[in-house]
């Protein structure tokens, strides 16, 4: 597979709205949510609608109907009550999968996951660690305005029984269903010959917007390294990705730091018989 760099083109955009008309146009779906926004008023912040409205080309009928389906989903799902402490095998999902302790160049997140590194665990418990983290992110990021994650995928080593088509379809489908304006590049490392197959398959599964975000980058490339060194602090990046940093994640550390995420985004606070300064029944 060719190395792969996609821009979007500007003039497909449509126009962002000014600041008062944004304003406007979150009262619009604040009033064609009606009764939603008591029942979500967490959820259902500025930030949020915001969100919705620049992943749905800033039309108000269809990030309302977008957001109509989350709070359904979220309602049977509760993402919201997820914490570290309900993660099955999660120190060891915490190698496959984490929230780096750094930025990118533009101060975005850097979600980075590795499904080279064979799961305990089932797709279950896959597909709920991967909503904790995409909470995480949301819910602990309400001031950001743009896209603020970049998703890093090692990608060396893949194979079909890395990652099933069923699992990376939910996967996808929740991402761009239920946390929809969150991703802003998808940066897909040192994937092998075998993965062109799938990823003709799974990119049917992708929105437009989605798939033009999609990077493909090689290691050994150096156009590839001229763009990943450009995004960022090659010290901190790890070596996966062409970076200098081969230190393994502490995952005493990453514990803490997910725990103090949990706390901040008031998770334990919705858990019935939890210490919300332990964490511990």
């Amino acid at each position: 597979m060719s190395f792969l760099l996609k821009t979007r083109s500007e003039s497909n955009q449509p126009r962002s709205p000014s600041s008062e008309e944004l304003k406007e146009k979150i009262v619009e779906v604040r009033e064609l949510l009606g009764s939603l926004t008591e029942e979500m008023p967490e959820f259902l912040s500025d930030a949020t609608i915001r969100r919705f409205l620049r992943a749905r080309n800033w039309s108000t009928e269809q990030a309302t109907k977008s957001l109509q389906e989350t709070v359904k989903w979220r309602r049977q799902y509760r993402p919201e009550t997820i914490c570290w402490e309900d993660i099955a095998e999660k120190e060891y999902e915490g190698r496959r999968a984490y929230i780096t302790d750094y930025l990118d160049a533009k101060g975005r997140c850097v979600l980075v996951t590795k499904p080279t590194i064979k799961a305990k665990v089932s797709g279950k418990e896959q597909i709920k660690y991967f909503v904790y983290l995409l909470e995480s992110l949301a819910m602990n990021s309400e001031d950001e305005q743009e896209e603020h994650v970049t998703w890093l995928l090692d990608l060396r080593g893949w194979a079909i029984s890395s990652t099933p088509l069923s699992t990376s379809r939910e996967s996808m489908h929740i991402v761009q269903n239920y946390y929809p304006g969150m991703i802003a590049v998808a940066i897909l490392s040192n994937t092998p010959r075998i993965f062109e197959s799938f990823w003709k398959i799974l990119k049917h599964f992708l929105e437009a917007k989605m798939n033009e975000k999609v990077k493909f980058v090689y290691t050994n490339n150096p156009e590839s390294h001229k763009i990943v060194s450009e995004m960022f602090d090659m010290d901190k990046l790890e070596t996966a990705f062409g970076g200098r940093n081969s230190l393994t994640t502490d995952m005493d550390s990453y514990a803490e730091r997910m725990r103090r995420s949990d706390l901040a985004r008031g998770a334990l606070s919705k858990q019935p018989h939890i210490n919300v300064v332990t964490g511990h029944n």
